[in-house]
């Protein structure tokens, strides 16, 4: 697989959905959360940002390895038309390792790439055990004929990964590709916490082959170093106003995150 976007290390932007139906912290409006997503995708293009990534960030408590029906219809939903207007490259991931539901939001709104967690190796998550899903996944993805290319989580944040530590993440990188996976995504302990560049540059020696992303902590300090080894930067907190997660996308601060990634690439 090649390059994922046209710059040699591109910057894919978070849209964090508001509490959607089927979770403790929806208040009743599919509009509220339909304006803060267009909101939040026009902000991301008029900065720069070359590819959108949604996720239900806003519906704790995670469920383990699924989502309910109207979660997943409320996303394909609101997805569609949001990156049709934005016209960028556009994916989703479903918390907690929904990876099935993600699958099928990705057809349903005609979008090119998924975040999996637990894709390969399981681990225990906030949420409990997750098991690996690349075996069903890639069946579903061949009988749906969809050309959906999956971004897989290695040792992911928010999960305890001491079942696999006889491994080195480079050994889980490369199990990681030979299950399948299109691209790796390496990241820090926790939201906003910042990947080791001694795990980002095991996985680039690991697997040369293959598309690399960081995933957590990224800021425009940190460019200069990441971008020689990544392929992408997956950034959903620094972006913010004021740095939390919670609030809107400040165009801002993705054009100088940008800024700082065409200095250095």
């Amino acid at each position: 697989m090649g390059r994922l976007f046209e710059s040699r290390c591109a910057l894919v932007g978070m849209v964090h959905f508001l509490p959607l139906p089927g979770s403790p912290g929806f208040q009743g409006s599919m509009a509220e959360i339909e304006d803060r997503a267009f909101a939040d995708a026009r902000a991301l293009k008029e900065g720069g940002a070359e590819a959108i990534l949604f996720e239900n960030m806003g519906d704790l408590p995670y469920l383990r390895g699924r989502v309910e029906p109207e979660t997943v219809a409320a996303m394909a939903a609101i997805a569609r038309p949001v990156v049709r207007e934005a016209g960028l490259p556009a994916g989703i991931q479903v918390l907690a390792g929904a990876n099935r539901e993600a699958l099928g939001v990705a057809v349903a709104a005609g979008l090119s790439f998924m975040r999996a967690e637990a894709f390969a190796y399981g681990h225990v998550a906030d949420e409990g055990w997750l098991d690996a899903s690349a075996g069903p996944l890639l069946r579903a993805r061949a009988g749906l004929r969809a050309e959906v290319r999956v971004w897989a989580d290695i040792r992911k944040k928010h999960a305890a990964h001491a079942v696999t530590a006889d491994l080195s993440l480079a050994e889980i990188a490369k199990g990681t590709v030979f299950c399948g996976a299109d691209a790796l995504i390496v990241t820090g302990l926790a939201t906003g916490c910042p990947a080791e560049l001694d795990d980002v540059r095991a996985a680039r020696e690991a697997v040369p082959n293959t598309p690399i992303l960081v995933g957590s902590g990224v800021d425009p300090d940190q460019c200069a170093a990441l971008a020689p080894l990544c392929d992408g930067l997956i950034v959903g907190t620094w972006i913010k106003h004021d740095g939390d997660w919670r609030n809107p996308v400040d165009p801002a601060r993705v054009a100088r995150l940008r800024e700082a990634l065409r200095r250095c690439t």
